[in-house]
Order: structure tokens, then C-alpha cells, then sequence
């Protein structure tokens, strides 16, 4: 395999159907996609470096690398041959010391290699996902007099007048996460250039004029999972139940949208996000693990 295995640097719109094919290939057989969406807005734009390993004129796997960490998928047609640990040799050839990779899905195989290689998990990310209820919740209805909320509107985020806006508190609210914290302008118009984007799943909660907390879905079709792809709440207004809030009118949407189940990503450490989760019904779908080589000494 290595001898006849060609490894080129190329990028997702040279590669077209081709770069498609493999991910959802993978996605079929692995219950999760590659790569994720910010790798994938990275490498459309050039901050990523896109490496394809081809089998003759065959693509058996693709790497993504940048940002201080990589991603990488073989073909499922092609593993269980070595090309794994093939493309990860490739990647660590003058690599960046401390370069940290993601195995989506914890599959055994990728523990494995970690082992191997002498990669430590670092990061856990959990996939949890629930029904959508049936029926509206009383939370999700902005109450009167007397609520913590009262004064705030929820409404759909607007194109071309919130960008800013959102893209500042975001930053805010995520100072301290390696990926979320870092979308700039151009990453959100990225996202919202993709087919799934809709502004009436992204949730914009206001006092007055101010965006105080947000709640931004991802629905691919109603026979797919829609994702609470991002919930933020401003620390001026933590603890006032927005975060609920925002959760019960995502789940009105889902259903508005006639899609039965959620799902979301949640940081295992992030204490506070995974307790909101799991009380609303949330339970363990899949987990995503980060890995890290220790550096010498």
C-alpha cells in the first residue's frame, strides 16, 4: 500500500464530489462527519493545508492540518491495511512540536494508534442528543410580569445587521475555547453561505437593542438530527434562565421544522453546559476525543 499510496496537497473545491463522496462515505460507516465544520471553513479559504492520499486515481484518505492540530479520514474501503498509520507518519513529519489531533467517534482503532504513537487524550467533546417534545414548553413562551426574562425579545438573527454584533459577543462568550472563540466575520458569512443555513434558526435574544444570548440550529432536512449547533449567553445576564430559555424555542423550531430528534456538542468540562443539557433529557450519543503528543522534556 505505501509504495503505490501518492500523498498531494490539493483543496475542497479542486477536489469537488470526490472530497464529498469520501466524507460521507465516512459519516455513513462511522455514525459522525471527519472533519469539523470550522476545519472545513478553514480549508476552503486556505488557513488549513487539505492533504488527499490517492490509490491510483482513487482517494483512500484526506488530511486536514493548521490551527495547531489535524484531522484525518481513510476511506472505509481502505482501512485496516496500515494507511492510518501511514498518513499520520506523513503528518508528523515536520509537524509542529505539540500538534494536537481529533479522533471523532473514540472508535477503537484510533485509541490504538494514539497508544502507538504516543498520543494522550486531552479534550473530550460530547455528542448528546434527545427527542424534540411534543408539545411547547411554558419556559419556551416569554413571561410577563415578574420573570427573570422580562424584557427580553427573541426573534431571527438578520443577515447584514447582526453580524457584528454576534460575531463580538461570541468571541466574548468563548474567550477561553480553541475553536468557537475564534470565528471572525468572514467564518460566520462562510457558514451562512452553506446550503443548511437558515436565519430563522438562528435565535437571537435582545434587550432593546443589545444581544444578550443566542441559540443557533443546524437543520440538514427533517430526517437528519437538527443540531443546537451554538448556545451563548452574556455573562451580564448568566443565571437569568436564557440559556433554558433559548433551549425550550430551539426545540420549538425543530419541530416547527418537523425534525424529531437534537443534537449538540458539549466540552466534558464545561460542568454548568453538560448539567442544563442532560436536565433537559439530553443523553450520550457519541464522544469526540482530542489528542496530544507530550513534548520532549
Amino acid at each position: 500500500m505505501s509504495a503505490s499510496l501518492q500523498l498531494r496537497a490539493s483543496s475542497p473545491s479542486d477536489l469537488g464530489a470526490a472530497f464529498t463522496r469520501l466524507i460521507s462515505r465516512s459519516s455513513m460507516v462511522d455514525g459522525q462527519p471527519p472533519f469539523n465544520d470550522q476545519a472545513l471553513v478553514d480549508a476552503a479559504s486556505g488557513a488549513r493545508t487539505l492533504i488527499v492520499a490517492e490509490h491510483g486515481d482513487v482517494i483512500a484518505g484526506a488530511v486536514l492540518i493548521g490551527q495547531g492540530e489535524f484531522e484525518f479520514v481513510v476511506d472505509p474501503e481502505f482501512r485496516r491495511n496500515g494507511l492510518g498509520g501511514i498518513l499520520l507518519e506523513r503528518i508528523l513529519d515536520g509537524a509542529e512540536p505539540g500538534i494536537a489531533g481529533w479522533a471523532h467517534g473514540d472508535h477503537p482503532a484510533s485509541r490504538i494508534l494514539a497508544e502507538r504513537t504516543g498520543f494522550e487524550p486531552v479534550r473530550t467533546l460530547y455528542q448528546l442528543r434527545m427527542p424534540v417534545p411534543a408539545s411547547p414548553s411554558t419556559d419556551s413562551v416569554n413571561e410577563g410580569q415578574g420573570s427573570a426574562n422580562e424584557g427580553i425579545v427573541v426573534e431571527a438573527f438578520r443577515p447584514g445587521v447582526d453580524d457584528d454584533a454576534w460575531v463580538e459577543l461570541n468571541a466574548r462568550v468563548f474567550a477561553d475555547h480553541p475553536e468557537q472563540g475564534s470565528i471572525t466575520v468572514d467564518d460566520l458569512h462562510a457558514r451562512m453561505a452553506d446550503a443548511w443555513f437558515d436565519a430563522g434558526d438562528f435565535l437571537i435574544a435582545r434587550d432593546g437593542d443589545r444581544l444578550v444570548a443566542y441559540n443557533w440550529l443546524k437543520v440538514e432536512g427533517p430526517d437528519e438530527p437538527g443540531e443546537i449547533y451554538v448556545v451563548g449567553v452574556d455573562e451580564r445576564y448568566a443565571g437569568q434562565g436564557l440559556g433554558r430559555m433559548l433551549m425550550q424555542r430551539a426545540f420549538d423550531r425543530l419541530r416547527e421544522r418537523g425534525v424529531s430528534t437534537a443534537a449538540l456538542y458539549v466540552d466534558a468540562d464545561n460542568v454548568g453546559a453538560v448539567h442544563l443539557y442532560r436536565s433537559l433529557g439530553f443523553t450520550d450519543h457519541t464522544v469526540d476525543v482530542q489528542y496530544r503528543r507530550p513534548l520532549a522534556g
